[in-house]
């Protein structure tokens, strides 16, 4: 059975956006760009609201990103190569090696890919990982040395969560990763 987790860069306050929409403050060193790239390997799939996958899409599948700096170009490989899944009702098509599903499918078809995969699943986007909060087993925030003052924040609801914190790493640059379990 595959692990749902929520993983993100977001601010020391709280945000994987600024005001703007800018996310320009979690811009990874290459210490920390290795370590994402390690996850990405790792990743069964990605699950993308229609806001980062059209962020991510554009970003890294540009022919520049393959043949940049060989820590990009390392993430870009990782990338194309693992199946994303684009959950979104505004979008007719999706980029190859990408597979688009509804929004009202959205638990249906998580429940499934959880029971179908083994391996990571990694859902990114917060409003995406708001309405499937119920599935999410891990939240891996990696937590950025910048405030960005507002925005959009990690979690775009309240809840009452209970977490066990079950990894941590501090990278040179002052970033945290942090790996938290849900409790019961």
């Amino acid at each position: 059975m595959g692990t749902l987790s929520y993983s993100m860069s977001i601010s020391l306050d709280g945000y994987i956006e600024d005001v703007t929409g800018d996310i320009a403050f979690s811009e990874p060193d290459e210490e920390v760009h290795r370590f994402a790239n390690q996850q990405a390997r790792e990743t069964a799939a990605l699950l993308f609201g229609r806001g980062l996958y059209e962020v991510m899409e554009e970003y890294w599948t540009a022919p520049e990103r393959a043949d940049g700096d060989e820590v990009e170009a390392e993430f870009a490989r990782e990338y194309t190569a693992t199946p994303r899944i684009v959950f979104s009702d505004s979008l007719d098509s999706v980029a190859p090696g990408c597979r688009l599903v509804r929004r009202v499918d959205a638990v249906d078809e998580v429940v499934r890919l959880k029971e179908e995969t083994d391996g990571d699943l990694t859902v990114g986007g917060a409003g995406l990982a708001a309405s499937l909060l119920d599935l999410i087993d891990e939240f891996r925030p990696m937590v950025v040395p910048a405030f960005s003052g507002g925005g959009k924040p990690y979690f775009p609801l309240g809840a009452d969560l209970r977490l066990r914190l079950v990894e941590q790493r501090i990278f040179g640059s002052g970033t945290v990763y942090l790996r938290y379990a849900r409790v019961g």
